[in-house]
């Protein structure tokens, strides 16, 4: 089970600044919290924060719409995958079925696998926003589970977020770390966890703990 975001694209630091000024256009006061707050949520719940929490003069539905409008137009050229991740998807897909399990909206899902040619082996793909909750809640990766016809016990799940290692530790799933360098998830959730200097440990790591 990959993450998305922080995991195979190195978004997180685009999808800070797009909500940052698409806040501030609209009437909003950015607090301390928000980036770390909103790491991991669903679209409907991320919209609802910018509106409730820090204050955009819009619906949840017109900041939705406006912020991702803006994240597809940063992806068209193509989304800034990062270093080794087709090579590593494919990898592990070769012994293993494998999902993405993500939290951001299926547009921004289905650009990465058109332009990286992934969907042919990555069978599920799913957005939180398909699963009812996003992270911290496990939903999104049980969901991923049931599509792909296994046990969640018997998952592993990559991350890089505090709230996205919450998400695969509630599952029950075994979760290993690769850890956001421009935004550190929290040492006790790190500890939970099995951690990775960079994503192309990945297939040595899992191959060690499958025997």
């Amino acid at each position: 089970m990959f993450d998305l975001d922080g995991v195979l694209v190195d978004s997180e630091r685009v999808w800070d600044e797009v909500r940052r000024a698409f806040a501030a256009a609209h009437g909003g006061a950015w607090r301390p919290e928000s980036t770390r707050a909103m790491q991991g949520m669903s679209t409907p719940e991320w919209a609802a924060y910018l509106v409730d929490e820090v204050g955009v003069r819009l619906t949840p539905d017109e900041v939705a719409g406006g912020v991702v409008e803006e994240m597809a137009r940063r992806y068209e050229a193509g989304p800034p995958v990062l270093p080794a991740a087709v090579e590593v998807v494919r990898a592990v897909a070769a012994r293993w079925p494998v999902a993405i399990a993500s939290s951001s909206p299926p547009v921004l899902i289905r650009s990465f696998l058109d332009s990286t040619g992934l969907a042919e082996v990555v069978p599920v793909a799913l957005s939180s926003e398909e699963a009812g909750a996003g992270k911290p809640a496990p939903d999104v990766y049980l969901l991923a589970a049931r599509r792909l016809g296994v046990d969640a016990a018997g998952c592993a799940a990559v991350e890089d977020s505090t709230n996205g290692l919450r998400s695969a530790l509630a599952a029950g799933m075994a979760v290993y770390a690769v850890p956001n360098p421009h935004f550190p998830p929290d040492p006790e959730v790190l500890g939970r966890t099995t951690v990775l200097d960079r994503l192309a440990d990945l297939p040595q790591a899992l191959a060690r703990s499958s025997g």
